[in-house]
């Protein structure tokens, strides 16, 4: 698709899980192609190392990815990489640059208003993926079925003249066991940002994109690129705005041979 270009102070993005086909991929590449920032974060499992570990899934669109980002901080964007539990192997290399790319732990990001936010991927406060990891790739089946749903139902919406819409996102903001899961996570990753003295925090991991105020503090979860095809930016005067890229850009579905499961946590 053909986009005039918007240019913002930040994007962060998150949750892409290259090399596994439920990425969407080709919508990423459209996101970047069409938006560009003085910085970006990719706040972890941006690489599906899990994945890739049991088969090699890359075709050129994941490749278009790494390069059109590669390019970006070629061209002077900074490029910040915190990896998740998913990409956890590139965590051995904090405070490591590769080539334009810097890979941080956790990194901290200073709005134009100065509000000080701690960037973190936020596996660490999720109690499944620290103390049972093997609960959490057990999801996979259930997962894969929700996306399979989700491709094909959007593809009857788009036939009949409707928007993307994320069915599993739908999902987990009505069962109520999964309402209690990402509230818990909300509250507890908004806690650590306010006990370290940050105005807020920017994450991933739970693949539920938000932008609210807990106790004072920013949170803001920038969604994934899976299901939702989320990010947060931050505008030139310091304020911060959830895009659905999909959903504003009504964005067809992809043809998927075959949906291979990718975790949610």
């Amino acid at each position: 698709m053909s986009h005039e270009t918007a240019r913002y102070r930040a994007i962060f993005i998150s949750d892409v899980h290259l090399g596994t086909r439920g990425c969407k991929a080709a919508y990423l590449l459209d996101f970047l192609r069409a938006n560009e920032a003085d910085y970006v974060y990719l706040i972890g499992d941006v690489i599906d190392c899990w994945r890739l570990s049991k088969g090699w899934f890359w075709p050129q669109s994941h490749n278009d990815v790494v390069q059109k980002l590669l390019r970006k901080a070629r061209k002077g964007t900074q490029v910040i990489y915190v990896p998740g539990n998913h990409d956890e192997p590139l965590r051995d290399y904090d405070d490591h640059a590769f080539g334009d790319v810097m890979v941080m732990n956790e990194a901290v990001h200073e709005t134009a208003d100065g509000k000080r936010l701690l960037i973190i991927h936020g596996d660490a406060f999720d109690g499944i993926v620290r103390y049972a990891p093997w609960l959490a790739k057990l999801g996979d089946s259930a997962y894969t079925m929700a996306l399979t749903l989700n491709h094909w139902f959007n593809r009857a919406r788009i036939a009949f003249g409707y928007p993307y819409w994320s069915l599993s996102a739908w999902l987990k903001s009505r069962v109520k066991d999964a309402v209690k899961f990402i509230g818990d996570f909300e509250n507890t990753v908004a806690a650590e940002a306010k006990r370290r003295g940050f105005d807020g925090v920017v994450c991933g991991h739970i693949h539920q994109a938000a932008l609210k105020e807990i106790d004072g503090v920013i949170y803001a979860n920038d969604g994934d690129w899976v299901e939702s095809c989320t990010a947060l930016v931050e505008h030139r005067d310091g304020r911060l705005e959830i895009i659905h890229w999909a959903q504003q850009n009504q964005l067809s579905m992809l043809p998927v041979k075959k949906l291979e499961a990718v975790p949610s946590l």
